[in-house]
């Protein structure tokens, strides 16, 4: 073999690991990839069925139910709520009424929690969480502007 042939054969070789290891990689990433959706999110059919992804939002008074070791309780972005599974010992934090981010996977229309995380002190809330919010009470403030709208008579010349 000539050397020429050696030189090329080598990187040849060289990309063909490179890229072996590169797609070994992406596929490390994506698979422990993780994103966040609210209940309002959910409720429009935005999360993935099969995924593990993150819920945020407000656990709603008076949903939280236990028996035993499983809990369940709703979790809402006052527009939209998103009833949640969870076996296991919760934060002490947690609270109805409280901020929480849970994690797990959505299974017919359930969302079964492995792992609960509730907010830190008074003032910590997850952005992601906390942008939910945000869209989902704007969202009920021009709806609620809307109805007033079309509640009043209009003025006729």
């Amino acid at each position: 073999m000539k050397p020429r042939h050696k030189r090329l054969s080598l990187a040849v070789g060289a990309v063909l690991v490179i890229g072996a290891v590169v797609a070994l990689v992406l596929n490390a990433f994506r698979s422990n990839l993780v994103f966040f959706y609210s209940p309002s999110q959910i409720a429009a059919h935005e999360a993935p069925q099969a995924r593990t992804f993150r819920l945020g939002g407000i656990v709603q008074p008076g949903t939280v139910k236990r028996d035993g070791l499983q809990v369940n309780f709703v979790v809402t972005d006052t527009a939209q709520s998103t009833p949640v599974r969870y076996e296991g010992i919760l934060p002490d934090l947690f609270r109805e009424g409280k901020g929480v981010v849970a994690q797990g996977q959505l299974r017919d229309g359930v969302f079964v929690a492995r792992e609960v995380l509730a907010k830190h002190d008074e003032n910590y809330m997850p952005p992601e969480a906390a942008e939910a919010l945000k869209q989902a009470q704007q969202g009920r403030s021009k709806l609620g502007e809307s109805v007033v709208q079309k509640s009043q008579p209009e003025k006729q010349p």
